[in-house]
């Protein structure tokens, strides 16, 4: 008997969704157990956000400071698994707070160590250096990633910028003024998550998961576009430097946070409607000089190798 455990956060429940069609061939497997567990925070965070929270929580989502997490269930940490199940949002170019407070614990490090690990993402469209954040966690608590699936927002970048906020303010999942696309993964690539799930099985039953990840890009777990690593990545040097600003110059929930809080969230908005498509202009310019190496991170991004 194979045991699988399913482990993530999920605001809004799309995560959640994904995650039940990518085990929907492990359910009532007759070789296969499986058992779930819902991250959870001390302190919540809402859903919907309000402008000033969902901004606020910047600086320590992009420098990972942990927050007090919810235990596991002793009967989950005291089995031990032949594979985890992974699922994480990706806040601010980084895995969801939650998520990496939850990695901080003891009860991961249990969990973890020594044992086979998918990660499963959903978000808007920047997740490759996420995972890379992610890759070197997972290392630092010995586990062994096997493969990864990312799940993301297929329209234009400009399009999903709208769709997604109105949906983190409002909280609801639908057509913005009844003219814009329904925010996050289309329900179609939801729904077709569970292609994943036999390719899965059939590794957990053969115990070899040497080959997961290039079986599973065989079935397009993973989309990686060369103007999003460009931009993912210079958007991480430039977020660095304003989560670095934001806590040298004030202290946790004062004004003077809150002012550079907003200040940031106009600096967003600038690079988000401006620099964008300037620097995706000097990408395309770029495209074929340095096609050798927009290869390289193509294939480099698909896999589950840590550089």
């Amino acid at each position: 008997m194979k045991h699988v455990l399913v482990l993530h956060y999920s605001q809004s429940g799309q995560l959640t969704e994904i995650l039940n069609n990518v085990v929907s061939d492990m359910v009532n497997h007759s070789e296969l157990t499986i058992d779930y567990h819902k991250i959870e925070m001390e302190t919540p965070f809402p859903f919907p956000w309000s402008k000033e929270e969902f901004y606020g929580v910047f600086p320590d989502t992009y420098k990972q400071n942990a927050r007090p997490v919810k235990a596991v269930p002793k009967h989950i940490l005291e089995k031990k698994y032949d594979l985890i199940i992974f699922g994480y949002q990706v806040w601010y170019l980084t895995p969801s707070l939650p998520t990496t407070s939850f990695l901080n614990t003891d009860d991961a490090k249990k969990l973890f160590n020594n044992t086979n690990v998918v990660t499963v993402i959903g978000c808007r469209n920047l997740w490759m250096m996420a995972q890379e954040k992610m890759k070197h966690k997972l290392k630092t608590l010995q586990a062994n990633l096997v493969g990864n699936i990312a799940l993301v927002d297929n329209h234009i970048n400009h399009i999903s910028v709208i769709t997604i906020a109105q949906w983190m303010f409002s909280g609801k999942k639908e057509r913005f003024l009844g003219i814009f696309p329904k925010p996050g993964v289309a329900q179609k690539d939801i729904d077709n998550a569970s292609r994943f799930s036999p390719t899965i099985v059939k590794h957990i039953l053969k115990n070899d998961f040497s080959t997961l990840q290039n079986s599973l890009l065989k079935k397009k777990a993973v989309t990686v576009k060369p103007f999003l690593v460009t931009m993912d990545t210079r958007g991480n040097v430039i977020f660095s430097k304003w989560a670095q600003i934001i806590t040298s110059k004030s202290e946790k929930n004062t004004p003077k946070r809150a002012f550079w809080v907003k200040i940031f969230n106009y600096y967003l908005l600038f690079a988000i409607w401006i620099i964008s498509p300037i620097v995706f202009i000097l990408f395309l310019f770029t495209y074929l000089p340095l096609y050798g190496k927009i290869k390289k991170d193509k294939k480099y991004y698909s896999s589950v190798v840590l550089k």
